[in-house]
């Protein structure tokens, strides 16, 4: 067992997008981030989905600085230590990490304009980025997922709906297969 955290598969007409870690850890550490970065590429490559992680700020690259600049920067080389072949990039804005047109920031960047797993600071911003895609772009939230366990278990909100359980419960089986 590793650090517990989770994401959300956030499903939309043309993609589906990994967000992490928007239900478990409040603040973490760069160590956290890290770990919750690479698990969270492990997770996306069980649902065949190509991971190309953003370590998302409100900064791109070097264009500001300070405490949360820095916690990035420093998760950044962790994860890179932890999984060298991880195509991972950071500190992002979502913008720079989704839209090719504003990666050009990052000339250099694996990541940018292509992200597919979002890693957020810190769970305000995750839960709040989740619970906004999903109402705004009428996205389909599949989470949230537990990573970091011996064997699956994920959770379920009192208001489930049949289709969020059908889900979960197609998660759980397709975590097991691992």
């Amino acid at each position: 067992m590793s650090l517990v955290s989770s994401v959300f598969l956030m499903c939309l007409d043309t993609q589906v997008l990994v967000f992490g870690d928007c239900a478990i850890i409040p603040n973490p550490s760069p160590k956290e981030l890290a770990e919750i970065a690479t698990t969270s590429a492990q997770t996306a490559k069980q649902f065949n989905i190509v991971p190309k992680v953003a370590l998302l700020s409100y900064a791109t690259g070097n264009s500001a600085q300070g405490e949360m600049i820095d916690k990035i920067n420093e998760a950044l080389t962790i994860a890179q230590k932890l999984d060298p072949q991880l195509e991972i990039d950071g500190p992002l804005q979502f913008d720079a990490s989704i839209d090719k047109s504003v990666a050009k920031k990052m000339p250099n960047s694996q990541v940018a304009g292509q992200a597919s797993v979002f890693i957020f600071p810190d769970l305000n911003a995750g839960n709040i980025a989740y619970k906004a895609v999903q109402r705004s772009a009428k996205a389909v939230a599949i989470g949230p997922i537990l990573q970091g366990l011996n064997k699956p278990i994920n959770d379920l909100s009192r208001g489930a709906l049949v289709e969020d359980i059908i889900n979960t419960v197609l998660i759980s089986a397709i975590q097991a297969q691992d």
